[in-house]
């Protein structure tokens, strides 16, 4: 095969109180990835959105993950990748990971799938550090493999797939961008033991709560202790929207990766309706304007189409 097309899914990494372990991916929205073999050595890269993003391939976040993979094969071979976002960069949904992860998954499909899904990651977190600083893979992660994952170690990378229930996933984007590596400059340094207690009860709670299917304990887990009241007051009206969605019947939820974006779990799709209204109703009179994606977990992460 010469050329390939992919969707690339949006991401919500942290999943509250997972701060850099947790992530889980959505159908809505994605980017699509055309990529082809080219007899020219190198990459050539061009966008077809809006965002006007760099086209240098070492200045690109598929780029530089592209070129990672053929650093560990050929550095001599060519591809030519055509990118279309939907998924706006600065939104908290991992715009960069579709990105990254889009392009290495793409470039493995036409060699011949000669690599495993924990490599593509590895590659794919070049990207990330280009984007941010940080090789951070809770984006990634759920990205390549799908559904609900939860990174036990970076260096050695440890990806465990989490089970989980079917759940309807409410997500409000406000049109303003949050860069991740500012939206990490406000975090605190140290952390209170009486705070990490509490966060480390949160996450185990929160992974039985998935692998039991328990709706009751996944919705008192997510919370979040450390990370929240930090960036929360970068996010207009943050915490009126968390509140009345609470009480419109979600189960939980908080902000989307770094924010803006918020999102919120709900068991059935009519109060996954109720969830909606809520968040048009708290941010129409704003001026802001937002996108909201009414959508349920991505347990396939980027597909070839």
């Amino acid at each position: 095969m010469e050329e390939v097309k992919v969707l690339c899914p949006a991401t919500v990494a942290n999943m509250v109180c997972g701060f850099d372990i947790l992530g889980f991916a959505i159908h809505e929205p994605a980017d699509t990835i055309y990529l082809k073999r080219s007899d020219k050595k190198g990459i050539t890269i061009r966008h077809i959105d809006n965002y006007k993003l760099p086209v240098i391939p070492s200045q690109n976040v598929a780029g530089v993950a592209l070129l990672e993979l053929m650093e560990e094969i050929d550095p001599s071979i060519g591809f030519e990748m055509v990118i279309d976002k939907k998924i706006m960069p600065g939104s908290g949904l991992g715009s960069s990971a579709a990105s990254a992860a889009g392009a290495v998954v793409a470039a493995n499909h036409l060699l011949g799938n000669m690599f495993s899904r924990e490599d593509l990651v590895k590659f794919a977190m070049a990207g990330e550090k280009l984007a941010c600083g940080v090789k951070h893979a809770d984006n990634i992660s759920p990205a390549i493999f799908g559904g609900i994952t939860l990174i036990r170690s970076i260096f050695p990378l440890d990806i465990v797939e989490l089970p989980g229930p079917e759940l309807f996933v409410i997500v409000i984007h406000p049109q303003i961008e949050l860069r991740t590596s500012d939206a990490r400059q406000i975090l605190r340094k140290e952390v209170l033991l009486k705070d990490a207690i509490r966060q480390w009860g949160n996450i185990g709670g929160l992974i039985m709560g998935l692998m039991k299917h328990d709706h009751a304990l996944i919705g008192r887990s997510l919370e979040d202790v450390i990370i929240e009241p930090m960036r929360s007051i970068l996010i207009p009206r943050y915490d009126e929207l968390k509140r009345l969605c609470l009480e419109a019947g979600a189960l939980g939820g908080g902000i989307a990766g770094s924010g803006p974006s918020v999102f919120m779990f709900a068991k059935e799709k009519e109060t996954a309706s109720k969830v909606k209204e809520v968040m048009q109703k708290i941010y129409e009179p704003l001026g802001i304007d937002f996108n909201i994606y009414c959508t349920t977990i991505n347990y396939e992460g980027v597909r070839v189409v």
